[in-house]
């Protein structure tokens, strides 16, 4: 399966976190809108991750082990309406130049990172995040 790993961090994030404020949505709406910061990924890449039976990108909290997948529904370059993603957003939503349609979130497991190899490089992500600052990752995830 081709798909993105994002970094995210609790920079602008409430007290329970980044994760948690995109849940109470998804448990209010059914889905939520998750942003990513800076560069849009490409219009073929979102299309390669749309065509997986499930699609999905993989989280990675910087600087801890939290890993989550998203599972998504939808991938656009559109501002989103402002009830559809965490108030926290509002403020700097024109920053976010790319945004995800989330379903649910799930709890990846541990040895995810080692399981999942950079295209560029055919190098894992564990060690690939270690030594790039890129905010995210074209991967190939190995089927378990």
């Amino acid at each position: 399966m081709k798909t993105i790993a994002l970094r995210y961090s609790e920079n602008f994030a409430p007290d329970e976190g980044t994760i948690l404020s995109h849940q109470k949505l998804i448990d209010l709406n059914g889905y939520v809108w998750y942003g990513k910061l800076g560069t849009a990924i490409s219009t073929k890449v979102a299309h390669e991750i749309l065509e997986n039976e499930d699609p999905k990108i993989l989280l990675i909290h910087s600087g801890k082990q939290d890993r989550y997948w998203a599972h998504i529904s939808e991938i656009s370059k559109d501002l989103p309406p402002l009830n559809d993603f965490p108030e926290y957003y509002r403020d700097i939503r024109e920053k976010f130049k790319c945004w995800f349609r989330v379903k649910s979130f799930e709890k990846a497991p541990k040895e995810i990172m080692s399981q999942c190899y950079v295209a560029s490089s055919n190098s894992t992500l564990s060690d690939s995040s270690k030594y790039s600052m890129s905010p995210y990752f074209i991967i190939i995830v190995k089927e378990e």
